[in-house]
């Protein structure tokens, strides 16, 4: 028996790893549960899995439930706050820790994980994507065990050789015969839209996914494909590859996840249907296979496959995002955090969808970009970028203003 927390238990990625532990009952158990605010989700997920602790960033909503909990005659601990976050990741009872709290709230929890040294089945970006030296270094120093539950690097882990496969970014890839990785990337709810249909885009339009079911905030990240610029920040981390050895190519379908190319010609691919359980289950399970609830794959219904290149001049956060890669240091700390506010801002209709790529971009001009040093470092660059968006949107929103008059 293997005891789990779950970072984000409320979220897409928690909820499906909830089922995923639920169809082996006798293999793992919840040993922690952990959300922002979410009350009565998180009730209902205590009731039914019996954790041992209940965690929760904001204070009143832990106090809330922990009465709640009181009145179901739940023995579940409830505590709050990053310590509490830090705290169920690291606990020596813990086996696994499932990262996927959204955000810059998930890298403490995760960092705590990679120096208690336990399985950490990484579903946050920013963890890599802010602090990817850091924490690859806290893992290999903690002896913990990092397996990528985005589908993308989750399958191109499946395809790599063994020897890249027992520890990542050991080796370079060209020294265990991989020329490069090609990431998959849907193109979005927009992929066929025009530069001026893509003006008038709304939230909620964005929100409506093709093909996966996914969280506001990576669901918007997809539509302007900044979900896969943070994904070759990634597999620069996760695969030490370098940036001209990581592709991008569009597949609409999203039933090859990604791909892997060998130096003599040959290309492995993993391919599924695009349900999230199936990189959860493969983590949970590795080196072992679980089965996951995924209905299996008909090739014959699908019938085709198509790729092609994509645009980045119609959505420039890609190319943003391997600037911010080429530039190194605290660029990419940068870009995640400007990225997060200007995809709030959307969301609540402040701003234009194509303001999204344009704030970033000002950002990465004017915020100067310098070697990454510690943890505290970063958090400070965090702050410093939502700082410079916040005043950016400020502005926009007075100039629409005027426009509008």
């Amino acid at each position: 028996m293997q005891n789990v927390t779950i970072l984000g238990s409320t979220g897409t990625i928690g909820q499906q790893t909830l089922d995923v532990i639920a169809r082996h009952a006798n293999e793992y158990q919840v040993y922690a549960l952990a959300a922002n605010s979410n009350v009565d989700a998180l009730l209902k997920q205590c009731i039914q899995f019996k954790p041992e602790v209940a965690v929760l960033l904001d204070d009143q909503a832990a106090q809330t439930l922990r009465s709640q909990l009181k009145s179901h005659n739940s023995k579940t601990e409830v505590i709050s706050g990053m310590v509490g976050l830090e705290q169920v990741s690291s606990d020596a009872k813990v086996d696994i820790v499932m990262a996927a709290i959204v955000g810059a709230a998930g890298l403490k929890p995760a960092m705590a994980a990679a120096h208690a040294g336990k399985r950490i089945l990484l579903a946050n970006k920013e963890t890599l994507v802010m602090a990817g030296s850091l924490f690859m270094q806290a893992v290999a120093r903690g002896g913990a065990t990092l397996l990528p539950i985005d589908s993308e690097h989750n399958a191109i882990f499946q395809v790599m050789p063994p020897p890249q496969c027992k520890q990542l970014a050991d080796d370079h890839l060209n020294d265990i015969g991989v020329r490069k990785i090609i990431l998959t990337a849907s193109g979005g709810p927009f992929r066929k839209y025009s530069q001026e249909q893509l003006s008038t885009v709304t939230p909620e339009l964005a929100l409506k996914h093709p093909n996966w079911v996914m969280g506001a905030k990576i669901t918007i990240d997809s539509a302007t494909l900044m979900n896969k610029g943070l994904e070759v920040i990634e597999a620069h981390w996760l695969f030490n590859a370098r940036p001209d050895q990581i592709e991008v190519i569009v597949h609409p379908q999203s039933i090859i996840h990604s791909m892997v190319e060998y130096v003599d010609g040959s290309i492995l691919a993993q391919l599924g249907n695009p349900d999230m359980r199936t990189p959860i289950a493969y983590a949970l399970g590795y080196p072992n296979r679980i089965a996951s609830g995924v209905a299996s794959l008909n090739l014959l219904e699908i019938a085709k496959l198509e790729f092609e290149a994509p645009d980045a001049k119609r959505f420039p956060c890609l190319r943003l995002a391997y600037d911010a890669l080429q530039l190194g240091g605290t660029a990419p700390a940068i870009l995640n955090a400007v990225n997060e506010v200007a995809v709030a801002a959307f969301l609540s209709k402040q701003i234009h969808f194509l303001d999204i790529p344009a704030v970033i971009a000002k950002a990465l001009a004017a915020i100067k970009t310098t070697p990454v040093t510690s943890l505290e470092q970063l958090i400070a660059v965090d702050a410093e970028a939502r700082r410079f968006a916040y005043t950016s949107l400020a502005k926009a929103g007075e100039r629409q203003a005027l426009t509008a008059c």
